[in-house]
């Protein structure tokens, strides 16, 4: 198609199906952990963002009715819009063993014809009503193109067998095991924050702003599996003192001591990657920590988390010796998720995509190695729980200067 709007969604649709190129009918399948979703069904919700939020709006005004294949897709693919209707319970998604992985393959097909015929009325007319929201769909579906690997890794991962997804190689760091994080430090100022001017940002990105930073100093480069190893060979897991009350109650609670897909063995340690069971190496980030471990490394190293607000004016200033900004894996702030001074979600069910988490959790910054390379951008504000370590999350240190 012509439209630039049109090659995008068809490039974006292409690399989710190109995700699940390896995996086999009977792969599609869920974990125990509630927050983990079948691969089929990311297929299908991202197909129902399109079908609810511009089909359903739009079809009419460009000279064609939609009809969804089946109306009670609705309900299975929902994800938590309230306002767009009832849907099917999050931890039970997994059980649902219809529609089969052909079908939903069959929706999006259904789905990518009509956005097709969309597109095709709309030219190459920017201000088009349907063209933000079908901005926002794209970038909906990189999230979970990021989703369906974190999701993967963990259903293969609670198979004995451990399957590998397919090689899966993580970018070597710049600097030795046994070279000393530097410190990039910054004084004391007024900054401004927050996306402005063009480009697409999701809502809770905005407005900018301006915030006071005291003098501060930011970690050259991530946190080594080397470096966390040395805490938990310390006893990290074991010193409550370590830990804000609540991880110290997750770590009973759920007998944490390592990060998620680390495991000792005869022969030291492992981890589980997205190609297999390999043995740690000692240079590359950490990762699959939680917030709660992370803030407890911080600690334990004599140091802390940096801010949201602090992460994004060394971003800003793309400084020479910061390394890893936008690899490997998202970094933990200390940054409460909350909103921006001078935010409001937009009218409707589509105001429901950032806003109603704003609670209980906690900004991350940067980018994963599973991160489409388009989607990463130095405002991005990610956010899970403080408990979450299933994301492709590590640590960054920062200290006062």
């Amino acid at each position: 198609m012509e439209h630039s709007l049109g090659v995008q969604y068809h490039v974006v649709r292409g690399q989710t199906e190109a995700l699940c190129a390896p995996l086999q009918a009977d792969d599609y399948v869920v974990s125990s952990m509630p927050d983990v979703s079948p691969t089929k069904w990311h297929l299908a919700h991202t197909s129902w963002f399109f079908e609810t939020f511009v089909l359903a709006e739009h079809a009419a005004g460009a000279g064609f009715h939609y009809a969804p294949p089946d109306p009670r897709y609705a309900y299975l693919f929902n994800s938590y819009y309230v306002q767009a209707g009832e849907r099917h319970c999050r931890a039970q998604r997994g059980l649902v063993t219809r529609p089969t992985v052909a079908e939903v393959f069959a929706y999006r097909a259904h789905v990518d014809d009509a956005m097709a015929r969309l597109l095709g009325t709309m030219g190459d007319d920017p201000e088009h009503p349907a063209a933000p929201l079908i901005e926002l769909g794209l970038h909906h579906e990189q999230q979970h193109q990021e989703l369906l690997l974190m999701d993967i890794k963990h259903v293969f991962f609670t198979n004995p067998l451990r399957p590998a997804y397919r090689r899966w190689e993580r970018s070597a760091i710049a600097t030795s095991p046994s070279a000393p994080i530097t410190w990039w430090r910054t004084g004391a100022g007024v900054r401004r924050i927050g996306h402005e001017g063009p480009g697409f940002a999701f809502d809770n990105e905005r407005p900018a702003h301006r915030v006071f930073l005291e003098a501060f100093r930011l970690g050259s480069r991530l946190v080594t599996n080397e470096e966390f190893l040395a805490f938990v060979e310390d006893g990290g897991y074991a010193r409550p003192t370590l830990w804000l009350s609540e991880g110290w109650s997750a770590v009973q609670q759920n007998r944490w001591s390592g990060p998620l897909y680390w495991e000792r063995t005869s022969n030291g340690w492992t981890e589980f990657t997205l190609g297999g069971t390999v043995p740690l190496a000692p240079a590359v980030p950490v990762v699959h920590v939680s917030y709660f471990e992370a803030d407890a490394f911080a600690r334990w190293a004599g140091y802390r988390l940096p801010t949201e607000a602090e992460w994004e004016c060394v971003a800003a200033d793309a400084p020479a010796g910061i390394q890893q900004l936008y690899s490997d894996v998202w970094q933990w702030t200390r940054s409460p998720y909350i909103a921006y001074p001078g935010y409001a979600p937009s009218a409707g069910a589509i105001g429901e995509y950032n806003g109603k988490w704003m609670c209980d959790r906690w900004v991350l910054r940067g980018a994963s190695r599973a991160t489409p390379r388009s989607h990463t951008r130095r405002t991005y504000r990610n956010f899970f729980p403080s408990d979450a370590r299933w994301a492709f999350a590590g640590i960054r240190l920062a200290s006062d200067a």
